[in-house]
């Protein structure tokens, strides 16, 4: 498909640079497929009464870990240029996959030196090397060979590292130690994100139990989100777009508890765009789900025959983004142009930090 159908314009007031507070009083668009769309205003903690007794909802629990680093680049010359790191997979317990800048001031076998002014670091320096290099999308792909490993890099790069907020967040103001709560799900525990699975940030111990008393199971799944999540497409066509892989497991016993939700009548709710993409990874031609360990790359696009998600809760996205094609593929190119334009008008909060919507999916 043609990528320019899936823009659209957006005024920057309406971009989200702090969570609503509490969380579970962000709005929440219910949107409903058909000839004329409905729409409804509501809010998050109003989910479970949109729900039925019976339906599934399903989580993502990774935790995003302090990605973002700063330093620069020793020896070759008095100069020490200064060097911006944001790590995107780890590979071993010393070494991680990263998007540096600018790319061209590194070599192989250049030390980089981590570390942020005027923090108190239990550790006097921590260095990198670079091992390999390539290329990436937004920058220089390089593997960093830190000096330390295991716990003691885990606790050196808690130290130094930021939280690595969205580019459209990041540039309107400074990262900040209320991102490391706010940018966190109170369902995160697998550590191995460099982005946030946003729309887990909308639920409380509230919400959560009053699913639970409605007779609505909570389930986790895993997806570590990685540097694509941001990136717009560049194609002019969807076909030429190729997705970032990303690691994400289902468990045998979560796969079992879904295929018998929906064997009852149930529905599988998503949470996310990550946890729908990896339960459609996940399940069979039949919609039958299957325990789950690996990479996905799974790019959905209208025309994308969904097998084992019924209902979607996500945030607001990107023009030109593959969130934005996904939630398309799921409710229909004109439903969601009328939802977000509707949206816009009355003043929803936009992307990461913002609010929802709870689509059910087209029957087409």
């Amino acid at each position: 498909m043609r990528t320019d159908l899936f823009d659209f314009a957006l005024p920057e007031d309406r971009i989200a640079l702090r969570p609503a507070a509490p969380r579970d009083a962000a709005r929440l668009l219910v949107v409903r497929p058909g000839a004329t769309p409905e729409l409804e205003d509501r809010v998050m903690r109003d989910l479970p009464a949109l729900l039925r007794r019976g339906d599934a909802v399903v989580v993502n629990d990774t935790k995003v870990f302090p990605a973002n680093l700063s330093g620069r680049r020793l020896g070759r010359g008095e100069h020490e240029p200064a060097i911006a790191a944001t790590l995107i997979k780890r590979l071993d317990g010393s070494r991680f996959r990263a998007l540096v800048k600018p790319a061209k001031r590194l070599a192989v076998g250049d030390v980089v030196r981590f570390g942020g002014e005027g923090r108190v670091c239990f550790l006097e320096q921590l260095d990198a090397t670079i091992e390999q290099k390539g290329q990436g999308d937004e920058g220089g792909e390089v593997t960093l060979a830190f000096a330390f490993t295991d716990a003691v890099l885990d606790q050196a790069l808690a130290e130094r590292g930021d939280t690595p907020l969205p580019p459209y967040i990041a540039s309107r103001r400074e990262v900040d130690e209320q991102d490391r709560s706010d940018y966190q799900t109170m369902f995160a525990r697998e550590e191995g994100s460099m982005a946030a699975p946003t729309a887990g940030l909308h639920f409380t111990e509230g919400v959560t139990a009053n699913l639970r008393d409605a007779g609505i199971d909570v389930h986790r799944v895993t997806l570590h989100v990685g540097p694509g999540t941001f990136l717009p497409v560049k194609t002019e066509d969807t076909t030429g777009h190729k997705m970032h892989p990303e690691w994400g497991s289902v468990s045998a016993e979560t796969a079992t508890a879904l295929n018998t939700t929906r064997g009852a009548g149930g529905r599988i709710v998503a949470v996310g765009s990550t946890s729908l993409r990896l339960l459609e990874s996940a399940a069979g031609e039949d919609g039958t789900l299957s325990a789950f360990s690996g990479e996905t790359a799974l790019f959905i696009t209208p025309g994308y025959r969904f097998r084992a998600v019924d209902i979607m809760l996500t945030n607001f996205h990107l023009p030109r983004s593959t969130l934005f094609m996904l939630v398309c593929a799921f409710c229909g190119l004109h439903t969601m142009r009328r939802a977000y334009a509707h949206a816009i008008d009355s003043r929803y909060r936009f992307y990461s930090y913002g609010d929802a919507c709870l689509l059910f999916r087209s029957p087409s």
